[in-house]
């Protein structure tokens, strides 16, 4: 049940709906007739009460409606048929232009050819870099997360006040795939995210990352963890269930496929835990939670972990300095098995109501000091630091406020941390999260969040990343982003580049290429590393192309294929050791079944609606929508 007093900007105080607000919502896949591609009302995965369905959603879902009715009788099909192929993709981005203006890049004849939809989306040989996935350990069951329900369009906790988003649409799903499906914990299983991330999606490389910001339940309330031990037994993953994981994708697939980040646990009380992860576990990089109370300052047992800042010389410089340590030892042995192992990916932002300039609670001030004093590392900005936490209202009023930094709408904390860290070439802006809260939700904070970007930081130093699987499958976002667009008057008045092809392929995954010495290819295809700036040079003139074909068709040589794929039959290979590590459940049926925890769940009413519907997409929403004030 929800607890009114609990601070929606704390995820660690994340819970469920209250009586009174379920008598508010009803089942997403009961109550959105429309099942339109990209969702028309917000969905909430139950940890958040969702905002109702505005006048300008309900403009959309009007004109999606007319839009594909027309186009359906055209081609002889049902509307809901319709709307589950890529023509219904392409009807919804132009429902939204007509409503909002020109933020995607779609053609009328693309609902009626599937050709032609292709063309103008997502090229076949994008090399595509997700650095920020998710999956829980397979012991945690019940019901899912208040990042899922945002995304199906449930009431949420984020938007507690049910306002509106730019369009005027309450409680409008992020990801339309997911509206209508349950929210449970099996949708972040291993098993999922293998078809979420590995199957239905352009993903060619992934990050297997964890959340270290664990609070300690008890009868008095949630407190800060006392050590590793006691954080890493109340989180979604360990260090240890992370690498596991990233291990078996890699041989499963006989490729690297996933690569894993080692826990930021700062401080001198946990500089034997970075020992061991590097000594064991073998971390690809680094992810650390300024607002996780994971800093241990001193060896006292029964001292509570704290949060932590990045320019702190007594808390986090000793552990940049264990880091290098190790880069240095063996001739740099570590960074030639693992070229990413100085990259700091750092969670900052997403605390709507914190009223302090405070870097412990994500603000970026501390940035500057970090990266100049060790310029050895690349800080990688996760979220790209925005303040608003999931539902951007306020960073859409701080747009239309007219106050400016630096001639531009000032943004907290993104336009800040753009400017901070400009000047700093090892500081990069990380996408997940924002992109996905701001594209389908607030078009034009997004175009003023990566046209900032570009501006002050430039196209080399913007990465992207999904959040996957609290939003379900990745695919979504690079559609999206692909057919995103920064309307020309928007960047002739603040002087914001254009978001081309180009610029698109480095953010979705040359940019991370490049940080961890990557090769560059997709799925079966050769590959090339993407070394210097001369390739970009050399790829300058396919721009025209992408924007015409869809793609390039580069006839320059290339090495063997890098990136194989991961095989179909991939549940009946999870082995004995890991389902051991990941917790999977055993006994019972488990004799007669071995997979007893997806005989009946999520994955397997999704593979068999999947089925019934002859491999449609069905546009099924998850979770809850509000149906009443």
């Amino acid at each position: 049940m929800t607890d009114s007093t609990k601070k929606p900007e704390f995820r660690e105080d994340d819970s469920w709906f209250s009586e009174a607000q379920l008598d508010r919502l009803a089942p997403a896949d009961h109550a959105d007739p429309a099942h339109s591609p990209i969702p028309t009302q917000m969905v909430s995965n139950g940890e958040y009460m969702p905002i109702g369905q505005t006048d300008k959603q309900k403009e959309v879902e009007a004109r999606l409606a007319a839009l594909s009715a027309q186009a359906a009788k055209r081609l002889g099909m049902s509307r809901r048929k319709f709307l589950t192929t890529t023509g219904g993709f392409a009807a919804s981005f132009i429902a939204m232009n007509q409503v909002f203006g020109e933020f995607f890049d779609v053609r009328p004849i693309e609902m009626l050819m599937s050709e032609a939809y292709a063309a103008g989306g997502p090229p076949r040989d994008l090399f595509v870099f997700d650095d920020q996935t998710h999956i829980i350990r397979s012991s945690r069951t019940g019901p899912g997360n208040a990042l899922r329900d945002i995304a199906e369009g449930n009431p949420n906790t984020f938007n507690p006040n049910n306002l509106p988003d730019e369009l005027g649409r309450v409680n409008f799903p992020w990801n339309p795939a997911l509206v209508g499906l349950p929210n449970l914990n099996s949708n972040f299983h291993l098993a999922q995210y293998m078809k979420d991330v590995y199957l239905d999606s352009q993903v060619t490389v992934a990050i297997m990352t964890n959340n270290n910001s664990a609070a300690i339940p008890g009868a008095g309330g949630s407190r800060p963890p006392k050590n590793v031990q006691e954080s890493e037994a109340n989180e979604i993953l360990t260090a240890e269930q992370t690498m596991a994981t990233r291990d078996w994708v890699n041989q499963l697939a006989g490729s690297t496929r996933m690569l894993g980040h080692g826990q930021l646990y700062t401080g001198t009380g946990n500089l034997w835990f970075i020992e061991e992860q590097i000594e064991r576990l073998k971390p690809d990089s680094w992810k650390g939670y300024n607002i996780a109370t994971a800093a241990k300052v001193d060896n006292d047992p029964n001292s509570d972990m704290m949060r932590w800042a990045l320019d702190d010389p007594d808390v986090a410089y000793p552990t940049y300095a264990k880091i290098d340590e190790f880069a240095r030892k063996d001739h740099g042995r570590i960074l030639k098995e693992h070229p990413g192992f100085m990259n700091l990916s750092i969670h900052k932002g997403l605390q709507t109501n914190a009223t302090t300039r405070d870097p412990r609670l994500g603000h970026p001030i501390d940035i500057p000091k970090a990266a100049g004093d060790w310029p050895q590392f690349n800080f990688i900005i996760y979220h790209s630091c925005i303040k608003p936490a999931f539902w951007v209202l306020n960073a859409l009023n701080e747009v239309n406020s007219g106050v400016l930094r630096e001639g531009v709408p000032d943004i907290s904390w993104t336009t800040e941390m753009a400017l901070l860290a400009a000047p700093f070439k090892n500081v990069y802006a990380e996408i997940g999260t924002t992109f996905a809260s701001t594209v389908i939700t607030f078009p034009t904070v997004c175009a003023h969040i990566l046209g900032q970007l570009l501006k002050f930081m430039g196209e080399d130093r913007i990465v992207f990343g999904s959040d996957a699987v609290w939003y379900g499958s990745p695919q979504w976002q690079i559609e999206a982003l692909w057919r995103f667009q920064i309307p020309e008057a928007m960047r002739r008045r603040y002087g914001y580049p254009e978001l081309s092809p180009r610029v698109k392929r480095k953010i979705l995954g040359l940019n991370s290429a490049r940080l961890y010495a990557l090769p560059v290819g997709t799925v079966g295809s050769q590959c090339e590393h993407d070394d210097d700036d001369d390739r970009d040079g050399r790829r300058g003139h396919h721009d025209d192309r992408d924007r015409r074909r869809g793609h390039d068709d580069d006839d320059r040589d290339h090495e063997d294929k890098c990136y194989t794929p991961v095989p179909r039959d991939y549940e009946s290979r999870i082995t004995p050791e890991l389902k051991r590590i990941l917790e999977f459940q055993t006994g019972g049926a488990a004799a007669d079944n071995p997979f007893p925890q997806y005989a009946s769940d999520n994955l397997a009413k999704i593979k068999q609606s999947y089925a019934d519907a002859g491999g449609a997409r069905s546009n099924t929403r998850y979770g809850w929508l509000r149906t009443r004030t």
